[in-house]
């Protein structure tokens, strides 16, 4: 009879093969060929906006502008935290040209507002990063009629950016990051879906809509920028440790944050990208186009890459965010 114990599983060449592999996969997730610390760029001078930067990649992204100099405006949705992370910038980057603004990217009139309020107290914006995000919202239709994390996502970002535009091309050159995911890859182009329509709520299935038109609006409205000096890139940050799964089942995030505790990005990590493409100087006049999470460029889901669709899809976001 044949003896057998768990060390048997653990020699056989397939167990070998496999942690191989698994090594590989990791490597190539959390390595990136740009170190953000060896960058010399400094931004003194410079106006940069982060939402969602009071956590997690967003708040990464601030610091690191703020200790290249810059003046910062972190645009976040809870003044608490909004607060708190604003004290944490300051201190750790001793740059006291730091600032909070508040912002719900979900609610038109609150992006109206921020806006109002940054083209009143700004005379230049030179970096745009459309950080705020969300996954796993329950279904739901705000005030404006639209789908929540369609809103939160994508509308509210578009809004922003659109309204921001002028200031833009004022202080150009200038760049705006708008971050993606890989997700996007899922994604499915259906107009219904902004009203909330046509949706299926399992796991991440509305958040991969929503990133694949980040992707599709960033393409056209790099196209129609073209010769302003104002560049616009999407990315893919990684797989990363954040909060952006607040909302999902206990369960779900439990399991997420075991494996991710080994295998997935920091929130210091998963910001290397969207800093890359906001200072780098490899990424100056660089528009149009999509990172992966080491910084290298690479081809998006097959829907971003068709014009019409883009164009389409731009000019609908037009008419949902004109002002009644």
């Amino acid at each position: 009879m044949c003896s057998w114990n768990y060390v048997d599983l653990f020699s056989h060449p397939l167990w070998f093969a496999c942690t191989v592999v698994l090594a590989a996969v990791v490597r190539v997730q959390r390595r990136g060929r740009w170190d953000p610390r060896t960058c010399p760029i400094q931004l003194s001078g410079k106006t940069a906006i982060v939402t969602g930067a009071n956590t997690g990649i967003g708040k990464f992204i601030a610091l690191d502008f703020a200790r290249r100099g810059a003046r910062v405006i972190l645009a976040c949705r809870s003044e608490a935290r909004g607060t708190a992370a604003l004290k944490e910038i300051r201190q750790r980057s001793g740059n006291q040209n730091v600032h909070l603004r508040i912002v719900d990217t979900s609610s038109l009139d609150s992006v109206r507002n921020f806006a109002a309020q940054i083209l009143e107290e700004e005379k230049e914006l030179h970096i745009l990063v459309n950080n705020a995000g969300v996954s796993g919202l329950p279904k739901g239709i705000t005030s404006d009629g639209l789908e929540v994390s369609f809103a939160t996502n994508h509308i509210g970002p578009f809004l922003l950016t659109n309204l921001l535009l002028d200031l833009l091309k004022k202080s150009a050159p200038a760049r705006i990051v708008n971050i993606s995911s890989l997700v996007q890859w899922k994604g499915k182009v259906d107009f219904s879906h902004f009203h909330g329509e046509n949706l299926t709520y399992e796991m991440s299935s509305v958040y991969n809509h929503t990133k694949l038109h980040n992707v599709i609006w960033t393409n056209e409205l790099a196209r129609r920028l073209h010769g302003t000096g104002v560049t616009a890139n999407s990315l893919h940050p990684g797989i990363v440790m954040t909060r952006v799964m607040r909302h999902y089942h206990w369960l779900v995030r439990l399991i997420f944050n075991m494996i991710g505790i080994f295998f997935f990005k920091s929130s210091e990590e998963g910001a290397v990208c969207p800093i890359y493409c906001a200072i780098a100087q490899e990424t100056e006049g660089i528009t149009g186009k999509y990172f992966d999470s080491d910084c290298s460029l690479v081809l998006p889901a097959p829907l971003a890459r068709d014009p019409a669709i883009a164009a389409k899809a731009f000019e609908y976001c037009e008419r949902l965010t004109a002002k009644q």
